[in-house]
């Protein structure tokens, strides 16, 4: 059914093929990998990316923000790392007798933190600000980030020597968790030809093939247009009342927050726009539920001990709510 759009999307559709093009040239399937990380990049969210060793967790992060022609920086957490070493320290200047402040790998546009839990809760607190107000406060001084500014950050669900669960209050700044799984056998046969070749060729750099194919700027005015996508009011309170049943559900011990309402609202109006609609459906909002509000809740002991996950309970409320037509 056509209809016409009364937002003028097609430099969103353009940059949209263009990235896909890009992380495509390395990055066999994983279609609804790309498509949340883009939803998240126009919608102004950090992502939690979740999966075992291997997958190309650390790969995807990078592809993608080499699309953008922003600043990059990488951070390996460990569990000695200070906030100091993330967001910088003040050094004395024996020319002035001050102190001035040096900043840390945090002050980038695009930030990977890999191995985000395997530092402490210190470290983690560190980050709380940063991810929520886009600054630090330093001594008294307040430093802006430089726009845009998203954090991805990678953990292993796997391995538990040497690692920390996240706080709650860490994970509830993540717009999405999303779990990336292995490939499928063809999928598989794909990635090792496409190894072949490229050692064949001798460009086993993949991240060096990759061109930017959005500015900042470019970056900045298509938010503006996520913006303004239509929500209507059955569907702002289709939202609500799905972060309000993960409240009252029975078989959970803490449920979304506010915050993850708002994400989960943001994160629609992206998908639709995305999609190549100035209006939000019911089905963006089923779509994204469990990637913005999965990390956000916790299940009853009771509930776990029974083998379920957070995607099901997710999806028993899906089920629960009536749709808005």
């Amino acid at each position: 059914m056509e209809f016409e759009s009364r937002i003028d999307l097609s430099d969103l559709h353009e940059a949209v093929t263009n990235i896909r093009a890009e992380v495509g040239k390395i990055i066999i399937g994983q279609q609804n990998t790309i498509d949340l990380l883009l939803t998240a990049i126009f919608a102004d969210g950090h992502v939690l990316l979740e999966g075992v060793p291997g997958v190309g967790k650390t790969l995807i992060a990078k592809l993608l923000a080499k699309t953008i022609s922003t600043n990059f920086s990488r951070i390996q957490f460990t569990p000695d790392m200070m906030p100091s070493d993330v967001l910088g320290t003040a050094v004395y200047n024996p020319k002035t007798t001050e102190f001035d402040f040096k900043q840390g790998p945090i002050f980038s546009n695009i930030v990977l933190i890999d191995e985000i839990n395997r530092s402490p809760a210190k470290t983690q607190a560190a980050l709380f600000e940063v991810m929520e107000e886009r600054q630090i406060t330093n001594s008294g001084t307040t430093y802006q980030m430089s726009f845009p500014f998203l954090v991805m950050a990678t953990q292993n669900p796997i391995e538990q020597e040497g690692t920390y669960r996240l706080p709650e209050a860490q994970l509830d700044r993540f717009l999405f968790k999303i779990v990336i799984k292995y490939p499928t056998f063809e999928e598989e046969i794909k990635i090792l030809q496409g190894n072949h070749e490229r050692s064949v060729g001798q460009a086993n750099n993949p991240v060096a093939m990759m061109q930017a194919v959005m500015s900042a700027q470019q970056l900045q005015n298509l938010r503006a247009k996520v913006r303004l996508v239509l929500v209507e009011e059955k569907i702002l309170e289709y939202i609500a009342k799905i972060t309000h049943e993960t409240r009252n559900s029975k078989f959970l011990y803490l449920g979304a927050s506010p915050r993850a309402s708002v994400a989960l609202l943001n994160a629609s109006k992206a998908l639709a726009a995305i999609r190549g609609r100035d209006f939000v459906t019911p089905e963006d909002v089923q779509e994204l539920a469990k990637p913005v509000l999965c990390h956000r809740i916790i299940l009853t002991p009771e509930k776990e001990m029974e083998g379920s996950t957070a995607e099901d309970v997710i999806a028993q409320i899906l089920q629960k709510i009536e749709v808005p037509r």
